[in-house]
């Protein structure tokens, strides 16, 4: 049962980023990149986390993708908030 929800949680993370890559196809904007990228980190992780056993420790850096996803959404949203207070003040 667990296998299945994976699997569904999964599915979620990559509908995302079709989501996003495909207004990243119409507005050529690098933050929906970032999102769809960043959502496509999160299905690796949650596929190798079902896959391999987590509670071992030797598998811990299975979840560094997890981490590289956060930080390309914060990234993401830092630049393009810091792109429009330079557009507001010029």
């Amino acid at each position: 049962m667990i296998e299945f929800f994976a699997g569904a949680v999964t599915m979620g993370f990559v509908v995302a980023a079709a989501f996003f890559m495909r207004f990243w196809l119409k507005t050529s904007d690098r933050f929906f990149l970032a999102f769809a990228v960043a959502f496509l980190l999160f299905a690796m992780n949650q596929l190798l986390a079902t896959w391999v056993v987590a509670t071992d420790e030797h598998f811990a850096y299975i979840y560094l993708l997890r981490v590289l996803g956060y930080l390309l959404i914060l990234s993401a949203i830092f630049e393009k908030n810091r792109s429009k207070k330079k557009g507001a003040a010029g």
